[in-house]
């Protein structure tokens, strides 16, 4: 395709893909290299594998200190918490140590929640009330990353692209349609992009690390759900939140986002 460009990063422990529409690829790759610094600033202040970042700072913190942040942290703190309201508390960023003993195959039971973050309403700040909360992005970063990267694009001028993370997180933008090909353990579905987001989730991703305080341990009624939401965040959220819902109940939930597709058994349903 004429004035279509190709471009990939490792981040965030995936593989970044940029497919930007312009005429000029000289133009497209500084745009794209653009982005690219951006999404490493990003993950160098969300991942809590790196020392030092802001989420490695906030999950070491002791009683009584006060930490200040940096934008994008904090902008994908209140993300996180706002999330927490609207999921009735099934998408909680503060799991980080419920998170890392599903993910480690850790025996046992899941460790119990200890410790209180208060995060600042009126300025970048994470006050510890009590020490042993930890913080994980793992569930909102990617597509956070991605909607920040489409709004950069946009101010270089880049009309049309598709930004990706992995195979789990998809964000369309401008005129083009975009096949993406949803892929389940019994068959596949092909569905076109355009102006919005896709996130996947599903038990055969790092064996579903996906927990909540309010789901008991491996509680999924499907192997996948893949949800379309307007932004790359709102669809990861839904997405992971989505693996908690009862199938019963998830398709009310597709009355307020784009829609929800979900393998049940060994079909891939639109719902």
């Amino acid at each position: 395709m004429n004035g279509h460009h190709t471009f990939v990063h490792k981040a965030m422990k995936t593989g970044f893909t940029l497919r930007i529409l312009h005429s000029d690829t000289k133009h497209a790759k500084q745009a794209a290299l653009a982005a690219i610094e951006l999404l490493d600033l990003i993950e160098n202040r969300l991942s809590r594998y790196i020392e030092g970042s802001d989420v490695w700072r906030i999950n070491h913190m002791q009683k009584g200190e006060r930490l200040f942040l940096s934008d994008e942290c904090y902008e994908c703190l209140l993300l996180g918490l706002e999330a927490y309201e609207h999921t009735g508390g099934l998408f909680d960023i503060t799991l980080g140590r419920l998170i890392e003993h599903q993910k480690t195959g850790a025996e046992g039971d899941l460790p119990g929640l200890v410790g209180t973050l208060m995060v600042d309403p009126d300025k970048p700040a994470v006050h510890c009330v009590e020490a042993g909360r930890e913080i994980d992005l793992g569930g909102i970063g990617k597509g956070f990353a991605l909607d920040r990267m489409k709004s950069l694009m946009e101010e270089w001028g880049i009309q049309s692209g598709l930004l990706s993370a992995g195979a789990s997180t998809h964000l369309a933008f401008g005129s083009q349609r975009w096949p993406i090909t949803l892929t389940g353990d019994h068959s596949s579905k092909v569905i076109n992009l355009k102006n919005n987001a896709l996130s996947s989730s599903g038990i055969g991703i790092q064996d579903c690390h996906i927990v909540s305080s309010f789901a008991p341990k491996d509680a999924y009624s499907y192997s996948r759900v893949w949800l379309l939401d307007r932004t790359a965040t709102s669809a990861d959220i839904w997405s992971t939140t989505a693996m908690l819902i009862p199938i019963n109940e998830l398709s009310a939930l597709a009355t307020s986002t784009t829609a929800i597709y979900a393998e049940i058994g060994e079909e891939i349903r639109a719902l």
